[in-house]
């Protein structure tokens, strides 16, 4: 006899979980990091590589300009902002010395949310649709 397994739960030997969090953060006073689609996916290069590195599975990313947007499923613990930054701003020297003399990429502040009343569907379409909004404010800066 077999078991139902849970929508969306992630299995491993030891335990099931079935957390969802859409975290979003920003680069340290908003500079615009991020600009061509190479910068763009090095980042999340760096951040699939360290989700990977803490066995957090990567629903959905997306990079944007000054942010990035990320469904993610793990087991209680935290490095994939503090790791990226690191990975990223060690293989971008010149980045770093120009807008983070200081060695911080990230904000400090961030926002995660389990999906609780907001469905999976609606978070994973609001991260697809990013990518299209931050190009449109780039082309009309005033977003009109």
């Amino acid at each position: 006899m077999t078991k139902e397994k849970i929508q969306d739960a992630v299995y491993t030997r030891r335990y099931i979980y079935n957390f969802h969090y859409h975290l979003i953060w920003a680069t340290k006073y908003r500079p615009q990091t991020f600009a061509t689609k190479k910068l763009a996916d090095k980042m999340k290069d760096i951040l699939r590589m360290v989700a990977k590195d803490n066995d957090i599975v990567t629903e959905k990313l997306e990079v944007i300009l000054d942010h990035v947007h990320v469904l993610i499923s793990f087991p209680p613990s935290k490095a994939l902002k503090g790791r990226s930054a690191f990975i990223f701003l060690k293989r971008h020297p010149k980045i770093r010395q120009s807008e983070y003399w200081g060695g911080h990429l990230w904000s400090p502040s961030y926002y995660m949310s389990t999906l609780g009343d907001t469905s999976k569907d609606v978070v994973e379409n609001y991260i697809n649709n990013q990518k299209y909004n931050a190009l449109q404010k780039k082309k009309c800066p005033n977003g009109r």
